[in-house]
């Protein structure tokens, strides 16, 4: 991987961020001569990690799904080297802590869904028939049906509000980063499906190792770091240096936002902000790799990513990760740890704030109707892609730098 630069280009992607690495990936194998200018000083966008006093950070708290058809596709899972959450959740309801876990993997928790403990007969069995749908239909099935919100089909597939309101609304909240369950319902089946069939992890180099394995893949010359677009131009694009890099095609992988001053005239979805806290404990709150859910939605979800992997905090340290709706604010800090008191039942007086980051546009708000993919083309030589163009997530973001690839080299702009 480099940031040099020579010669002309066909096209120019701009972001390296899941969707403009796939795009750029694709057209250089194809044989197009790409230049792919990305503004920060790494690839990613949001996913990136940040190395600090022996700690791993993701920018954010963020899992890796194996299931995913483009995760499949171009990924060297080994070479990740993934470890597992636990196949399940643990979440706080108003009645005292209840685990939610998928007997299939995890026979020894098949106890917890006994009827009268977590949930009565009729919840576990609606949920059953949920999963089973989305687990075994063809996934064009689930794309092609009638969207609605998500709350309506849980609603619809007979789970009580008991069972919503205390568990699956903390749970899906941290999943949409909107806790009103208004997200759409085809988006909603495709990540149950994406659940139910893979695995929840983290890689060992945390969550920036995914695109800088993908990076990895680009020919010599391809990728310049810290080189902003200011404008898209009639004949390529103009650099924040003044210079202008001519092309037939330009591709904007960036986000909405960026992408809709840099093309105007494209919609511009709401989106979602996070905030994620990292404090380092002296010892683990809880010695296993499990995802907790907020009932109160004080916070969204926390977790020990130490106990996922070592590799996220130095020895003798715990590393605890908490995630809660928009942007940080005063005082925040010490609300969640006093959340987390009551969560994990400890004493958390003796942790200390290790980071905080503060994701804006983190997802694009995805209400009903919502297509799962769109087409990147906007004018003759133009293209958007992002995960804003399809759904919000690591498949959305690969599946539309994919498409745009894909329709460049239809439109035989430059070839």
């Amino acid at each position: 991987m480099t940031t040099r630069h020579q010669g002309t280009a066909d096209t120019v992607v701009v972001g390296a961020g899941l969707a403009g690495l796939a795009c750029a990936l694709d057209l250089c194998r194809a044989g197009r001569r790409v230049a792919l200018l990305e503004a920060s000083d790494g690839v990613g966008g949001r996913m990136r990690t940040d190395r600090r006093d022996g700690f791993l950070l993701d920018r954010g708290f963020q899992v890796f799904n194996t299931s995913y058809p483009q995760v499949k596709r171009r990924l060297d899972l080994r070479a990740l080297r993934l470890a597992p959450f636990t196949p399940g959740i643990l979440a706080h309801t108003p009645e005292g802590p209840v685990r939610l876990a998928d007997p299939t993997r995890r026979p020894r928790d098949a106890g917890t869904l006994l009827p009268g403990r977590a949930l009565d007969a009729r919840d576990l069995a609606a949920l059953a028939a949920l999963t089973a749908r989305d687990a075994l239909l063809p996934a064009g099935l689930v794309k092609r049906g009638r969207d609605r919100s998500t709350a309506d089909a849980l609603s619809r597939a007979g789970v009580s509000d008991a069972v919503v309101g205390d568990i699956l609304r903390p749970f899906l909240s941290g999943v949409f980063l909107e806790d009103r369950l208004e997200t759409s319902a085809r988006f909603f089946h495709l990540v149950w499906r994406s659940m139910v069939r893979g695995t929840l992890c983290l890689p060992a180099g945390g969550i920036g190792a995914v695109p800088a394995q993908l990076a990895d893949g680009l020919p010599d010359a391809v990728l310049r770091l810290e080189t902003p677009v200011t404008e898209v131009t009639g004949s390529g694009v103009l650099l924040a240096d003044g210079r202008e890099l001519s092309a037939p095609s330009v591709v904007v992988a960036t986000d909405a936002a960026t992408a809709a001053r840099l093309l105007p005239g494209g919609d511009l979805p709401e989106t979602r902000t996070v905030t994620t806290y990292y404090h380092a404990a002296p010892r683990t709150p809880l010695a296993e790799p499990t995802l907790v859910v907020d009932g109160t939605g004080e916070v969204l979800n926390t977790c020990v990513p130490s106990e996922v992997t070592p590799t996220y905090a130095p020895p003798g340290t715990a590393l605890v990760s908490t995630s809660v709706l928009g942007p940080d604010r005063p005082g925040a800090d010490a609300d969640v740890l006093r959340r987390l008191a009551d969560l994990y039942g400890t004493d958390t007086g003796d942790w200390t704030t290790v980071a905080t980051y503060t994701v804006r546009d983190a997802l694009p708000a995805m209400p009903p109707p919502w297509p799962t993919s769109r087409t990147t083309r906007r004018s003759a030589g133009r293209y958007v892609c992002g995960d804003h163009r399809a759904t919000g997530s690591v498949q959305g973001a690969l599946a539309s730098g994919t498409r745009a690839a894909r329709e460049v080299l239809a439109d035989g702009n430059g070839g």
